[in-house]
């Protein structure tokens, strides 16, 4: 099972498209803008270039993890110690690939896996860093919805696309 770079390349680029639409002024742009205190004008002194640089950076990281959490077959490869162990893992692998080699690479699938890391990874995460930077549960939901939505999607993506 070769691993999809394309797909993962894809994958990262959908934190800026759902970033779009997610702060949008229109969607919640404007209450995320209130809870942090963000203005037009502040906004428009930020180092742009940097900003989408490093949001494609972090969510190429991102990108790059999601398969390991969403397609199960990543866990009998890394059973055997990774790519490089195939030609010599025990002929139980090579059954257990020809059975289930491409059960469960379905979109949906992989969008729940991807919702439950936005559940059970990103909402802890924000929400304990906006607990201490006494953030409102606006501000927490908003942000943690975002990336729930983005991880469902990312999912979708990395698990369905062979």
């Amino acid at each position: 099972m070769p691993f999809n770079f394309l797909a993962v390349i894809v994958a990262a680029f959908v934190t800026l498209l759902m970033g779009f639409i997610w702060y949008h002024p229109k969607v919640f742009g404007t209450i995320w803008m209130n809870e942090t205190g963000m203005t037009e004008e502040k906004a428009k002194q930020g180092n742009m270039a940097k900003v989408f640089g490093l949001t494609i950076f972090y969510s190429l990281l991102l990108s790059f993890m999601m398969p390991v959490l969403v397609i199960h077959q990543f866990g009998a490869l890394g059973m055997i110690g990774g790519p490089d162990f195939i030609a010599t893992a025990k002929p139980s692998y090579a059954a257990f690939m020809a059975d289930y080699g491409d059960a469960f690479r379905y979109f949906k699938h992989g969008a729940l896996h991807g919702l439950m890391t936005g559940i059970f990874f990103a909402l802890p995460i924000t929400a304990i860093n906006a607990l201490f930077e006494q953030k409102s549960w606006k501000y927490i939901l908003i942000n943690a919805g975002y990336w729930m939505v983005t991880l469902t999607i990312m999912g979708g993506i990395i698990c369905a696309w062979k």
